[in-house]
């Protein structure tokens, strides 16, 4: 897999909603009732943080809900990237970037949005072949009007802003014109996959699906 193909599957990835969920799921057995959830409320592109001993065989269960995209996040070695490409997961997302990260993702076809938040990272990304970018994180590096300001120097870099995005700011990184979307934990609060609380979270769901600039 090349870096512009990378790109290309991770923006149709960021295509999909206005919010991508960011979860950390501590047990698989609650993995595929959250996916159902979420997808049910028109969220499919949905990002399983490596944080947890549980994430890989979340994926796995996860991959199960029929309209589901599901990805792994927090990638941080070549190995997270064979794991996550191993468990189902169709999509990476890493906090920064490494060549080894990159170079294993594209030896295994596992499309990454590797993360960054200088102009000097999205050059070096932008150089290698990856337009589409995670912006992290996003609020403690000065927000919507820092991720704004790039536009103008480098509008062919287009971004997830992630990291601090909640309801009282996303919809002014919605609004911004190389933003394509967020990604948020709000969507699905630890209290209520812990609770299982589906249909509140499908209720949250719907409501981040209907987000407009």
């Amino acid at each position: 897999m090349t870096p512009e193909e990378a790109s290309t599957q991770a923006r149709d990835v960021c295509n999909l909603a206005p919010v991508i969920p960011v979860l950390t799921v501590p047990d698989a057995a609650k993995a595929e009732g959250l996916a159902r959830a979420l997808v049910a409320g028109g969220l499919p592109a949905l990002e399983v943080t490596l944080r947890t001993p549980a994430a890989l065989d979340a994926i796995r269960e996860m991959t199960k809900v029929d309209g589901g995209v599901v990805g792994a996040g927090t990638i941080m070695s070549p190995d997270d990237v064979v794991a996550a490409k191993d468990a189902g997961a169709l999509f990476g997302v890493s906090p920064g970037s490494t060549p080894a990260i990159l170079d294993k993702a594209e030896e295994v076809g596992l499309p990454m949005l590797p993360g960054a938040v200088t102009a000097t990272e999205i050059m070096a990304l932008l150089a290698r072949g990856y337009t589409m970018l995670k912006f992290f994180p996003a609020e403690a590096s000065g927000g919507a009007s820092a991720l704004g300001a790039f536009s103008g120097p480098i509008p062919q870099a287009t971004f997830c802003p992630t990291g601090g995005v909640s309801l009282t700011n996303v919809r002014t990184y919605l609004r911004l014109p190389n933003t394509l979307c967020v990604g948020g934990s709000w969507v699905a609060p630890a209290d209520m996959i812990a609770s299982e609380d589906w249909h509140g979270i499908e209720t949250l769901a719907r409501d981040a699906a209907a987000l407009k600039p």
